[in-house]
């Protein structure tokens, strides 16, 4: 069993406290918060003076409607700064400008040059985005979602299956651009904090988030909290064997799910079916646009068919290895395709998967990947030592 240290746990704490407020979508008293955490009314009272003194929650009344003593009611406070979630993919970037209701403010997408993909020129156009993006405005964190495995506390891209980079200190050469405090992620785990916080995960919390994009993969939740594994690749589904033997994946593997289920993958699906249908597009989103587009057509509606036989045999099997209560879908192949590619996976999750599971699509209206990404800058904000220890350092000078 994993040691918590005492620090950990006011973190752990902190970060459920505060969830419990954006769960209310608007405001909430102390008492409902201990309710939704189980914490005590005398820590969740605690915290929530913490919070209070460094500007993240403010309190707008008392609510005189409830029998007995009326009742503070406790909100986000949208002034307190600005976090910022990026997201990068292979074809563009997108940044957000969040307020700390994690509200998107302003937003800016900025194409990837295939010529350009150095990791000066992706580091070059992140800084200018987000320089343009921010402005003069106080930031209290960057999150940075970057494609494939990464190394989180070094910042440290792996590697880039888009552009073949291996380990690329993109937190480093961000740094020498911004000013900002800088948090590293990837797609998978991005999203999968964004449903945590702002999505499913206020319903359950033992939770698989599953994103379908160019590449596939999925964030695993456990009892609330993010499973990362030994080194952060937790959720590398996408590179797991579905067909033996079976098309070659991006990866230089045979059979990988992704090669079947990602967007490259279901094009691969159209041409089998129809080699000269005019839904091929230019790439595999384009592709898949395209038999969204058509969805009512024999070959489009065969494609989804077969995608979704293939991605219910996968989901099945993360079913019987994690036995989670709900897996929620996302990316841009899920947002296309909606609830018919999940109509066609349920019957071979059914027939394979040894428990029930309740699928759906992510109810998060905004950019999932690049909101998990502020939702890192949030998170390295609550647990930042200098911001919080001298809080605590006051109010324990003040009580003694």
């Amino acid at each position: 069993m994993q040691h918590r240290t005492a620090r950990e746990i006011r973190h752990r704490n902190r970060f459920d406290v505060l969830r419990a407020v954006y769960a209310a979508d608007g405001s909430v008293s102390r008492q409902d918060v201990a309710t939704r955490t189980g914490l005590s009314f005398a820590s969740v009272s605690n915290l929530i003076a913490e919070l209070i003194e460094v500007g993240v929650l403010v309190e707008l009344g008392h609510d005189t409607s409830s029998v007995g003593r009326p009742r503070a009611r406790i909100a986000v406070n949208p002034d307190r700064g600005w976090l910022v979630g990026v997201d990068i993919a292979e074809t563009a970037i997108h940044v957000d400008l969040f307020d700390l209701t994690m509200t998107p403010r302003r937003s800016v997408d900025v194409p990837v040059d295939p010529a350009a993909t150095s990791p000066d020129d992706i580091a070059d156009l992140v800084a200018g985005a987000v320089t343009e993006l921010v402005g003069g405005d106080a930031v209290l964190g960057l999150g940075v979602s970057m494609p494939g495995p990464v190394a989180p506390e070094e910042g440290v891209s792996l590697f880039s299956p888009y552009w073949g980079w291996r380990d690329v200190p993109v937190k480093a050469m961000l740094a020498a651009r911004l000013p900002h405090r800088i948090h590293l992620d990837n797609p998978l785990k991005a999203s999968t904090v964004a449903e945590l916080w702002f999505g499913a995960g206020r319903e359950v919390g033992d939770l698989v988030v599953v994103t379908l994009r160019s590449g596939v993969g999925v964030g695993i939740t456990v009892d609330g909290v993010l499973y990362r594994g030994v080194d952060n690749s937790a959720g590398e589904w996408g590179h797991m064997v579905l067909v033996p033997g079976g098309r070659v994946c991006r990866c230089g593997r045979r059979g990988c799910v992704e090669a079947y289920v990602g967007a490259l993958g279901i094009a691969a699906t159209l041409r089998e079916i129809d080699p000269d249908s005019p839904l091929l597009g230019a790439d595999g989103l384009a592709t898949v646009a395209a038999i969204a587009a058509a969805s009512a057509s024999p070959t489009a509606t065969a494609v989804v068919e077969r995608t979704g036989q293939h991605l219910g045999i996968a989901v099945a099997n993360l079913v019987n290895l994690v036995n989670p209560r709900m897996i929620v879908f996302g990316g841009q192949v899920a947002t296309l395709l909606g609830e018919s590619i999940l109509d066609a996976a349920r019957q071979s999750v059914a027939d394979h998967a040894l428990s029930e599971v309740s699928l759906r699509l992510s109810g998060i209206r905004h950019n999932p990947v690049s909101l998990g990404a502020a939702t890192f800058a949030l998170e390295g904000f609550l647990a930042d030592r200098d911001t919080f220890g001298s809080v605590a350092a006051l109010r324990t000078k003040t009580t003694t």
